[in-house]
C-alpha cells in the first residue's frame, strides 16, 4: 500500500504565513517602497485570509521585486530571509510530524499557494523532496511577474495534486492531508484521512461537520 501524505505550509506546519513576512522582510530590507508595499500586502494578505484573493493580482503585486531586482540579490537576500525568519517559525509538532509519516514509510508532499521561488528552500529545510506551489513564469531566463499554469491556489491545490497523481507510475492508494484553511476544504475533502491544524473558524466548523479531527502543532 502506497501512501501519501499532503500538507499544506503556511500556518499549518510554519506558525506564520511565509508569503505574507517575505513582504515585511523586503520592506526592513528596504527593497521595496515601505509604505505602499506594506498596505498592499496587508490588502492581500487579509483578502487570502477571507477567501476573496485574486491570485492573479496579488502574482502581479507580489513577483514585481523579482522583474525588477538582480537574481543574484533576491537569492541572497531569499537565504537571508529563510534563516532569519521560518527557521524560528517552524511549528514546535512539525519536525514529530514529519518524522512520523516517513517512519510509516510515506511520501511526503508540501502544496502551497505561497510561489515557488519563496518555498522551495523552505521544502529543502523541511527535508520534503514534494513541492506543489504556485508556479512564477519565466521566460528566456527572466521573471514576468505572470503565474505559469494553474495556480496552486484553492481549487487549483486539487487539479495540480491530481495532475500530479496521475504522473505517477504507482497508484497512491492512501492520502492524508492536513491544513489550516478553509481555502482548502476542496483539497482536504479529496483525502482518505484530513486533519484540520490549528483551523480559522471557517476550517473548524467544516472540521467538526464532517468528522475530521483537529490538531494543533504549536
Amino acid at each position: 500500500m502506497r501512501r501519501l501524505a499532503v500538507f499544506d505550509l503556511d500556518n499549518t506546519l510554519l506558525a506564520g504565513d511565509s508569503d505574507h513576512l517575505w513582504g515585511v522582510f523586503l520592506v526592513e530590507q528596504g527593497v521595496v517602497d515601505a509604505q505602499r508595499f506594506e498596505r498592499e500586502n496587508d490588502r492581500f494578505y487579509r483578502a487570502y485570509q477571507d477567501g476573496s484573493l485574486d491570485i492573479h493580482e496579488y502574482a502581479a503585486f507580489s513577483l514585481q521585486v523579482l522583474v525588477e531586482e538582480p537574481l543574484e540579490r533576491m537569492l541572497a537576500l531569499r537565504r537571508l530571509y529563510v534563516e532569519q525568519r521560518i527557521r524560528p517559525i517552524i511549528a514546535r509538532g512539525t519536525p514529530e510530524l514529519l518524522a512520523r509519516h516517513r517512519a510509516q514509510g510515506d511520501t511526503l508532499l508540501i502544496t502551497t499557494a505561497t510561489g515557488r521561488f519563496i518555498t522551495e528552500p523552505i521544502a529543502e529545510l523541511l527535508g520534503v523532496d514534494v513541492l506543489l506551489a504556485t508556479d512564477p513564469e519565466i521566460v528566456e531566463g527572466r521573471y514576468t511577474g505572470r503565474i505559469a499554469g494553474t495556480p496552486n491556489f484553492q481549487g487549483g491545490k486539487v487539479t495540480r495534486l491530481q495532475q500530479w497523481l496521475s504522473q505517477q507510475t504507482q497508484p497512491y492508494t492512501q492520502l492524508a492531508g492536513y491544513s489550516d484553511s478553509h481555502n482548502d476544504i476542496p483539497l482536504l475533502s479529496l483525502m482518505h484521512q484530513a486533519t484540520a491544524v490549528d483551523p480559522d473558524p471557517t476550517l473548524r466548523a467544516a472540521a467538526g461537520q464532517r468528522g475530521w479531527p483537529v490538531i494543533s502543532l504549536r
